[in-house]
């Protein structure tokens, strides 16, 4: 690691993190706002083990106009935190959200130019729609923007007890593509810049993904590495084709040591994994099962898969994980996006949407306060240098994954 690396958490323990969003409004949480639902969550979050929640900034609630940020919003975002200070929880905002399951949500005024080519839906001033994205890496209103939203929310939370770190995306990549890494390089910088210059001693992220493993996207592990505290990745063996199944929970540790090779040995925290799920006795989940182009697992298997996901990703040398997600939605906003579509995102959570626990908490529970593993001195498996790692990623992805499942032992799916 970096002699100047600075690690998210400077303790050894290993952090247990969840991404939040409200059963009852999932991204509709900040204009349909209730503290005391959000209080009563965080308290059950910590009660179950948890020590951080990260949870995302939906871009066009909180600017309305390029040169806006609205401040109602940001005092809401304070009251998060308090929140979360009060249950002994510690919150990692996310900015620019952008990518959430499955839709691009995007500021009316953010839309109208080549990117984006229709993957995603889009959701814009509060409907669907299908228009191109600007690109906010060349697009210097664009940039401007996400500038200023990151110094005032950076001034919103600076110096809060409960703030730890800033994510400056989920999953960008999804959104738009920066066209060079140089581009990569001065949106990093710029929007680094901005937050450091509200609170020089908070802790900055990005929210890599899989696919930027998968697909050179120009801003990766090396980009981030150079203006990040610390690398993030997300990792869901139901979206790789090349993984060994559904559970197959030696892909996440791989995937975090192949983002730390090609971070130049950054700190890495394991910022998503987690399953959908079903019971046999819940006919929303079983209908679920049946429609989802995506597989469901069944509770208690999925219970297992969390258990031994965090074995491994803290004897990888992980400094932490967290789960995806808090919960299951209610069934009155299943018709609206992106659970309209993304059925399976309805039963992503560790609590149902009544409220009770899944298994999978328990599993939580059982492996809170546990030290971090040792970070690997070197990784033989891997036979190639990054330069010759990007000129064909998906191959380079698949074929280490072999080698490191071979050099582990690992023969089971």
């Amino acid at each position: 690691m970096p002699a100047d690396t600075k690690p998210p958490d400077q303790s050894n323990s290993f952090r247990l993190g969840v991404n939040y969003w409200p059963a009852r409004t999932a991204m509709g949480w900040w204009t349909d706002f209730d503290g005391a639902e959000v209080g009563a969550d965080f308290a059950r979050i910590a009660a179950s083990g948890f020590d951080s929640v990260r949870l995302s900034l939906l871009w066009e609630d909180f600017q309305p106009a390029p040169e806006t940020v609205n401040a109602g919003l940001l005092q809401r975002l304070v009251t998060v935190a308090d929140l979360a200070d009060q249950a002994g929880l510690v919150i990692m905002p996310t900015l620019f959200t952008g990518h959430m399951s499955g839709v691009n949500w995007i500021p009316p005024w953010a839309v109208g130019g080549p990117e984006g080519g229709g993957r995603f839906r889009v959701m814009s001033g509060g409907r669907v729609a299908n228009p191109g994205l600007r690109n906010w890496y060349t697009d210097t209103a664009i940039t401007g923007a996400h500038a200023l939203l990151a110094r005032e929310a950076a001034t919103a939370l600076s110096g809060h007890d409960a703030l730890w770190a800033w994510d400056l995306g989920n999953e960008n990549s999804n959104c738009v593509v920066p066209p060079s890494r140089s581009s990569a390089r001065a949106w990093l910088s710029r929007i680094t810049d901005a937050i450091h210059n509200a609170d020089q001693a908070v802790l900055i992220t990005v929210g890599l993904h899989m696919e930027d493993l998968e697909e050179d996207r120009k801003l990766g592990p090396a980009e981030a590495s150079e203006f990040c505290d610390f690398l993030c990745m997300h990792g869901y063996p139901i979206y790789a084709g090349w993984a060994k199944g559904p559970t197959d929970e030696h892909l996440l540790p791989f995937l975090a040591h192949v983002t730390r090779w090609l971070g130049d040995g950054r700190e890495l925290l394991f910022s998503e994994f987690g399953l959908p799920t079903y019971r046999p006795s819940d006919p929303g989940a079983m209908s679920a099962l049946r429609q989802s182009s995506s597989p469901l697992v069944e509770e208690e298997a999925a219970a297992a898969y969390t258990h031994r996901a965090l074995v491994e990703l803290q004897r990888a040398g992980c400094a932490g994980a967290m789960l995806w997600c808090y919960s299951d939605y209610r069934p009155a906003i299943w018709s609206d996006p992106p659970l309209d579509e993304a059925v399976h995102e309805r039963f992503f959570g560790l609590w149902r949407a009544d409220g009770s626990p899944k298994p999978s908490v328990s599993s939580v529970a059982a492996f809170a306060d546990a030290d971090r593993g040792e970070v690997p001195g070197s990784y033989e498996w891997i036979d190639i240098e990054p330069d010759d790692y990007w000129q064909d990623p998906a191959r380079n992805l698949s074929r280490l994954y072999g080698r490191y499942r071979e050099s582990e032992g690992i023969t089971s799916p």
